[in-house]
């Protein structure tokens, strides 16, 4: 099943590299559009609820312009929930999220997003350059922009040799590739990337993150979702996500010593008991 992404109207003109976005009279970074120094995302008192579960409840958090801010939590504990919120998919109870400085939803920050869902967002029946092709139409990109970005984007995920083949025949891993292709074709400012390394061979989830260090390097902000708790190091930062709070957050390393503790399972779970509810870790990769 798919997940309908919302997209501004498509105007044929992509957002150029160095355009930024009026935030006062601060000096703007042209990489990243926002006042040199300010966050890139801020949310605050983020309350989302489905009946009487809480899937997210009073969520706060910072996450700064060229970082990678890794999610890190069980399946349940509100990661998906947290990131339909931040790209506007979905709207919080209550809360308020502003990236690059502007409230969410909005749909002049959503050209700067790119959004790779948990569940498949391809068309099977296209091939996976006619996939990638679709989606740089909706950014605006063109011609010979176009065809660099998708072969660019095809052997990044190692997926040039099946360019020319019907999506609807690859697996399960292989349709992850091109997701995580189709959400970082545009040069996103901010790339939110919900479980992208799944059913992908620890070789090639190695070359991703390597992949998203340069991303970082180039000003690129990086929201990650995962429960592989071997990709918690090459995050900038972690947020500790259980029943729809936050354990915690702060660089890998710090964590390890708030908690004592020389692993990031012990670690989750000693911020886990101060919740003093029945445990469970993230799994083991």
């Amino acid at each position: 099943m798919s997940e309908t992404i919302p997209v501004p109207e498509n105007t044929g003109n992509r957002p150029p590299e160095k355009t930024v976005l009026r935030t006062g009279s601060r000096s703007e970074s042209p990489v990243t559009g926002i006042a040199n120094g300010e966050p890139m995302v801020v949310a605050r008192n983020l309350v989302k609820q489905f009946g009487k579960l809480y899937a997210v409840n009073k969520l706060s958090m910072t996450i700064n312009a060229g970082e990678t801010f890794g999610l890190i939590g069980p399946n349940g504990s509100g990661k998906t929930t947290l990131i339909r919120m931040l790209v506007g998919l979905i709207r919080p109870a209550s809360g308020t999220i502003q990236i690059m400085g502007k409230r969410i939803p909005s749909a002049r920050i959503s050209l700067y997003l790119g959004y790779m869902t948990q569940l498949s967002a391809l068309y099977l029946d296209l091939t996976a350059r006619e996939n990638m092709q679709f989606f740089c139409n909706i950014y605006g990109l063109r011609g010979r922009e176009q065809r660099q970005r998708i072969s660019e984007m095809l052997e990044r995920v190692a997926l040039a040799d099946r360019a020319n083949d019907v999506v609807g025949t690859f697996s399960g891993g292989m349709r992850q590739r091109l997701s995580l292709a189709c959400a970082l074709v545009h040069h996103p400012r901010l790339a939110v990337l919900d479980e992208p390394t799944v059913g992908v061979d620890p070789e090639l989830r190695r070359s991703f993150w390597d992949y998203f260090a340069q991303l970082n390097q180039e000003g690129v902000t990086i929201i990650v979702s995962t429960h592989h708790l071997d990709e918690a190091s090459r995050c900038t930062r972690l947020g500790l996500m259980r029943n729809g709070a936050l354990l915690a957050q702060d660089a890998p390393q710090e964590l390890l010593h708030q908690s004592g503790k020389d692993n990031m399972e012990d670690a989750f779970l000693h911020f886990a008991r101060q919740q003093e509810l029945p445990l469970r870790p993230p799994e083991r990769s």
